[in-house]
């Protein structure tokens, strides 16, 4: 299957992100106020997606990262190298006071009726000061990379990340790589750096070179600046209202290939409604819905993307691959943290149409 994506077939990185490495810290569903205790979790928009891509389904995936030199870094480094991905680090020397850091990300898990209450602690960190230059592209894409990724989070810590990020997909696509770009817009990061009109003008030198987005209605709108639809959607399941912007996004992004998002209904934090939509060259498809309870919902839309991008990379059908991406998310919020616990068998099983029952 091509998808309208002229895929390479090989290349010594399946894979390669770019973007900030956080680590995270969760008290379970006792709230920060009251907490005594917390797993770390490491994490990272753009990594979980590598990282899911190497630990469940097998392939050979690399990140593009700051590596602040301290203990927490040195954490993180191990996670990622447990993980299985190749990192491609620019160091910085942490002056045991104030930095450069890793990113802490502090999210409980809420519960029943009490959301997830999620913020952060960026201050001084090393990521947000990566900037173009700082890595060596030809030397990084020499061995062939089949497949390039970042995402709104990295593309809104600072003026220079967001450049470096343009930089990486012009590159990419120089070199022959399919781009991919998760908007994830998170108004808390953009507020600081100029709202919603700044991430439309930045987000737009990136996506130019881009050929598969991943993105919610919200999303699109706040990120690319496709206005909102005409018709008010009946459910968060209906896929009618992110098919009605579609045209919008092609026009603006006329080299775009595939969109793709999850549908989430959230009737608690532990009881969501789950489903996912993609537009594939011109056609649209619709996964089925799960009635998810839910441990951890934080990663479920990498884990979405993670699928998702195995399947088209491994030439699956679109309806396929949808249903990969649609069945890892769903199972990531049964594991606690970001990133997969799951083998692709559990997966494949999940999307079709396997249950819950014991497997004896």
């Amino acid at each position: 299957m091509s998808y309208g994506l002229n895929i390479p077939k090989d290349g010594a990185l399946d894979f390669l992100s770019l973007g900030a490495l956080i680590h995270r810290l969760d008290p379970g569903i006792v709230p920060f106020r009251k907490a005594a205790t917390c797993q770390i979790h490491v994490s990272g928009g753009e990594f979980n997606v590598a990282a899911n891509l190497s630990d469940c389904f097998g392939l050979k995936t690399g990140i593009v990262s700051a590596m602040a030199d301290y203990p927490v870094g040195d954490l993180i480094a191990e996670r990622v190298r447990a993980m299985g991905v190749k990192p491609f680090y620019k160091h910085f020397k942490h002056n045991g006071v104030n930095g450069p850091n890793m990113a802490t990300v502090y999210s409980d898990r809420g519960f029943g009726v009490r959301a997830p209450v999620v913020f952060y602690n960026r201050a001084n960190e090393a990521a947000a000061q990566l900037k173009p230059g700082d890595f060596d592209w030809k030397a990084i894409f020499a061995g062939g990379v089949r497949w390039v990724h970042c995402g709104g989070l990295f593309a809104a810590l600072s003026a220079t990340t967001a450049a470096l990020a343009a930089e990486m997909m012009k590159e990419a696509k120089a070199a022959g790589a399919i781009t991919s770009f998760d908007l994830n817009y998170r108004a808390k990061l953009w507020n600081i750096l100029g709202g919603e009109d700044h991430a439309v003008e930045t987000i737009g030198r990136i996506v130019e070179n881009v050929d598969v987005l991943v993105g919610n209605e919200e999303d699109l709108q706040k990120g690319l600046g496709i206005p909102g639809p005409e018709v008010a959607a009946k459910s968060k399941l209906d896929p009618s209202v992110f098919f009605g912007m579609i045209d919008q996004v092609v026009k603006k992004l006329p080299q775009a290939k595939v969109v793709a998002t999850t549908l989430r209904e959230v009737h608690s934090t532990s009881r969501h409604s789950w489903s996912a939509v993609a537009w594939i060259d011109g056609k649209t498809y619709t996964a089925p819905t799960a009635e998810l309870d839910v441990l951890d919902r934080v990663g479920g839309g990498d884990g979405f993307a993670a699928g998702f991008i195995y399947g088209l990379l491994t030439g699956e059908t679109p309806e396929e691959a949808l249903k990969l991406g649609w069945a890892h998310g769903a199972l990531l919020t049964t594991f606690p943290g970001d990133t997969t616990m799951s083998s692709v068998e559990q997966v494949r099983a999940f999307a079709e149409g396997g249950s819950a029952r014991i497997q004896r």
